[in-house]
């Protein structure tokens, strides 16, 4: 294969293909290959480069805060986090059924690790997924109401197969964040799948979105019923690591 058709491929954006090509002619290292089989090995060569590039994308896209890895995930007995049970959801069937998780917990419970971990494996499956603090998101949609591109935003979270909302009920609710969950939430419900987490529990969410009670209702009966529940216990885990230090 000459230069030019090296260029050819490249223009039909089988640049990983012309380039394992060029590096194999370089060393010389195909002569034993039938050509089904070194085309072939261009062929996976140029799928797996493409794969690679939609799971970096996908990665910076969701703009997690940490690297977090199932791999890392501890179950240790005092946590209340059931190994079999997060294997289960680790698998993500949870997305393909539209179900949501709520996990629960005081500060540096490794809350936010957990749902960070469960975006990064869906991220690596080619799941399009966004992290956000909750607080963040509201002040967001609050500001695209004002410059009108209030329903274009919530279209794109829509468009999000899973939605992260971190520390969520940190702040009090006014009547605009209100009617901003609530087309978040009925906007996702039974569509997309939605992960939580709170340090409140979440006996004490009807209290902590206030307001009129229909509105609590609706939001909290599409979420809570649709969920997967994770309390998590213990000491702080930041205070580990500390000692550790």
């Amino acid at each position: 294969m000459n230069n030019q058709t090296i260029e050819k491929l490249r223009s039909l954006r089988l640049g990983a293909m012309a380039s394992l090509h060029l590096q194999h002619v370089q060393q010389n290292s195909f002569a034993e290959m039938t050509c089904d089989e070194y085309l072939s090995l261009l062929t996976d060569h140029q799928w797996e480069d493409r794969e690679n590039a939609k799971i970096e994308r996908l990665l910076k896209q969701a703009a997690f805060r940490q690297q977090a890895s199932l791999a890392d995930i501890s179950y240790s007995g005092d946590r209340n986090l059931d190994r079999n049970m997060f294997a289960r959801l680790a698998t993500l069937d949870f997305i393909s059924r539209k179900e949501n998780i709520i996990i629960c917990g005081a500060s540096g419970t490794g809350k936010s690790y957990l749902c960070q971990a469960l975006g990064h494996q869906a991220c690596m499956m080619g799941t399009r997924t966004l992290y956000t603090v909750t607080a963040r998101i509201f002040k967001k949609l609050r500001l695209s109401k004002v410059d009108g591109t209030y329903i274009k935003e919530l279209e794109k979270l829509t468009k999000v197969e899973l939605l992260i909302l971190d520390d969520f009920g940190l702040q009090a609710f006014d009547n605009q964040d209100r009617e901003t969950l609530m087309d978040i939430i009925d906007d996702r419900h039974a569509n997309r799948s939605t992960i939580i987490s709170s340090q409140i529990p979440v006996s004490a969410w009807y209290e902590v979105i206030g307001g009129e009670g229909t509105i609590a209702d609706a939001i909290l009966d599409r979420i809570v019923n649709s969920s997967h529940r994770i309390d998590l216990k213990g000491q702080s885990l930041r205070k580990g690591i500390l000692k550790q230090e």
